[in-house]
């Protein structure tokens, strides 16, 4: 391998492994410390499947069907749940698969066009001018809006698409050191697209020389900053001395879609794009011998500078020594209206800065908007936001600055399984001038810094948050923790070095998502129920491909059913054996906590962005870095992927054509709902 394969194998791997590694210094009780207060020792004994419970379930449910129930192999196919289709198995292979009885199509890759214009992609000839007007890399979040907008139209919509890093090692030619070309073009490519589609004839197509069609980018979008950190001197630069303007937005995961029809965009890994060292810029004060900057403890909550990426070589906003505010101004959600393209996003302060996995909300019955989202590494914070307005479903343009203003609060869970949602308000205690807090902007900018001092839970990565409005409850997706020690394990949580993670369901209390306190408890803990050494749970009727580790993202269809995306990484070897992909998962009666795997990723691959058009007929999901993570363990492959050498040619399979992150939509052959 050459060095820049090297150079930029490294990068990606280390960015992407960077929610591995916990920053967090809270001695808070972690989540199975909670699990296994909550729990008495009879409960978790009723059984052997029973014992190995993620402790809410040994009163709930699904273990009551561990104790009474094992379902035959031939059985396992016509126990009730809500879903009908043939499950597909676990493997690893080039390409993807989908249940029998469904199409599955590609609507768009990376280097396709999305503006008027744009050149067709040449791998060869790539150039920064192209990218800014094709379809960005790794796909991450898809969010629809139908067209016109308040209709619930199936067939005529916009997709706003999220764009999270880039994978060099598999995007370009080797050709030594990397250059300002290389780094914009990967500029380019971050942000997000949004694209008019339509389908005809059962057939989903983009129309072309759209309107609405648009790229924003990390390189070259003007971004607004609102709320309470807006204008703040942390927040202010040399080439933005008002603290109110910041070029682009990064490192696009999960977001949302709100009910005013505008598409938020969560910016989660910022800190693996700066550079530098603190301590050698002139602001720096040497205390016994040691430089110590301003912003230096708020950084190294964040793990800012990481350097997975050389930006700062090549653009100084990027290096903390030449701009040592820039990074504060990243790790906000981003609103952008997709209905005019000429608008400017928004980075909305009031919700909080971290590393963001998504931003999924719900109207409460009083009209406030509610939104929640996870904080994206191990032993970090759950949080929600709800606005001080209500929602005005007749006038958009009164929606305009319903995110500046509101009450952003992080969750402690309690050992009588309820959780407590503690509001980061400035002047409360603990967030005061003598921790180093002197308005609510500080708070907001240390979002982190602040939920460790009101004792928040540390959790197993939490990521997807998704609100369901058909019965009132919420998921949360906990995607792993292989960091729990072995003095963490307990009866309820006796898994060290967590490689499965679960998922968590949480009630507000009569459906009041503004409620202080919450009910919760685990709806599956993942991983090979066959296993004794995972400790997973799931109902008996889950079959041997029903089972999943890692999830990440997670959907709901038209009829309230969950759907969940995996994320095992470089790990899935040793996870599941089993590439990632979608899984359908029963919520409600006895096959409550059944999985039954729908959709199956391509070799190195991760599957992001579920989303169904409001009919539920058509379902789009987006696949993410193909050829990248885990290829050493591939059998027959057992190598590192490059440009030239790739794992897989996935989607196009063409000698000519690198591996290319894609949009598949999924409908079904005879055109009824996805899953039945």
């Amino acid at each position: 391998m050459s060095s820049i394969d090297q150079r930029y194998s490294c990068s990606a791997e280390a960015h992407e492994a960077s929610d591995d590694r916990p920053l967090n210094p809270s001695a808070a009780a972690t989540l199975g410390d909670i699990i296994q207060a909550r729990f008495s020792r009879r409960d978790l004994l009723r059984g052997a499947l029973a014992a190995s419970t993620l402790g809410g379930l040994a009163a709930g449910p699904l273990a009551l069907l561990a104790d009474t129930v094992t379902v035959p192999e031939s059985e396992r196919e016509t126990t009730k749940t809500r879903f009908d289709f043939q499950e597909i198995t676990h493997g690893v292979d080039e390409t993807h698969h989908v249940a029998p009885g469904y199409r599955s199509d590609i609507l768009i890759r990376w280097g396709d066009p999305v503006l008027p214009g744009a050149p067709a992609f040449d791998p060869d000839r790539q150039s920064v001018e192209a990218q800014t007007r094709q379809f960005g890399y790794n796909n991450d979040y898809v969010g629809y809006v139908p067209l016109p907008l308040g209709s619930k139209s199936s067939e005529h919509g916009l997709l706003c698409i999220n764009h999270e890093y880039t994978n060099a090692e598999v995007m370009f030619p080797a050709s030594g050191a990397p250059t300002r070309e290389h780094v914009e073009i990967e500029m380019a490519c971050n942000g997000g697209s949004i694209l008019e589609i339509r389908k005809d004839a059962g057939r989903w197509s983009i129309v072309a020389d759209s309107r609405y069609a648009r790229r924003i980018t990390a390189l070259d979008t003007e971004i607004a900053l609102s709320g309470p950190a807006a204008g703040h001197d942390r927040m202010k630069t040399s080439a933005d001395p008002s603290g109110t303007r910041v070029i682009g937005t990064l490192n696009n995961c999960a977001g949302g879609i709100t009910p005013w029809g505008t598409y938020l965009m969560a910016e989660e890994n910022f800190h693996g794009y700066f550079s530098g060292d603190l301590n050698r810029h002139p602001d720096a004060t040497v205390a016994d011998g040691v430089a110590e900057h301003p912003e230096k403890r708020n950084y190294a909550r964040y793990g800012v500078p990481a350097g997975h990426f050389v930006w700062g070589r090549f653009h100084r906003r990027f290096d903390v020594n030449a701009e040592p505010n820039e990074a504060n101004r990243f790790g906000w959600i981003v609103e952008v209206d997709p209905l005019d393209p000429a608008s400017m996003p928004i980075k909305r302060t009031a919700l909080g800065r971290f590393k963001h996995e998504g931003a999924e909300s719900i109207v409460n019955a009083d009209g406030r908007l509610v939104l929640y989202s996870g904080d994206d590494q191990r032993f970090e914070y759950l949080y929600r936001f709800v606005t001080d307005g209500k929602v005005d479903p007749s006038h958009r343009a009164a929606n305009r600055n319903l995110l500046d203003a509101g009450t952003l609060s992080v969750a402690r869970f309690e050992a009588d399984g309820t959780l407590a949602w503690l509001p980061l308000i400035f002047g409360q205690p603990g967030l005061t001038p003598e921790n180093g807090f002197h308005s609510q902007a500080d708070v907001l900018i240390e979002t982190r810094r602040a939920a460790d001092l009101l004792g928040a839970t540390p959790m197993d990565r939490p990521e997807d948050v998704e609100p369901n409005p058909h019965n009132g409850r919420l998921y949360v997706m906990l995607t792993n923790n292989k960091e729990r020690a072995a003095e963490q394990v307990d009866s309820a949580n006796p898994r060290a070095a967590n490689l499965w993670g679960h998922l968590l369901e949480l009630t507000p209390p009569a459906g009041d998502h503004t409620a202080q306190r919450f009910g919760w408890e685990v709806l599956v803990k993942a991983g090979n129920p066959r296993d004794p050494a995972t400790a997973a749970l799931w109902n008996p009727a889950t079959g041997e491909n029903g089972w999943f580790a890692c999830p990440d993202n997670c959907a709901l269809d038209h009829q309230g059913r969950l759907w969940v995306a995996t994320d095992q990484g470089q790990a899935w070897h040793s996870a599941s054996g089993s590439a990632d992909g979608l899984w359908a998962l029963e919520t409600e009666g006895s096959g409550r906590g059944t999985g039954r795997m729908f959709f199956r990723v391509p070799v190195g691959a991760e599957l992001c962005g579920p989303c169904f058009t409001p009919d539920g007929r058509t379902l789009f999901l987006a696949v993410q870095h193909p050829a990248t993570d885990g290829t050493l363990d591939y059998p027959g492959f057992a190598r590192p992927s490059t440009f030239e050498d790739p794992a897989t040619r996935w989607p196009d399979f063409d000698p000519a054509i690198p591996p290319r992150p894609s949009v598949v939509v999924v409908t079904r052959e005879d055109g009824g709902p996805i899953g039945g």
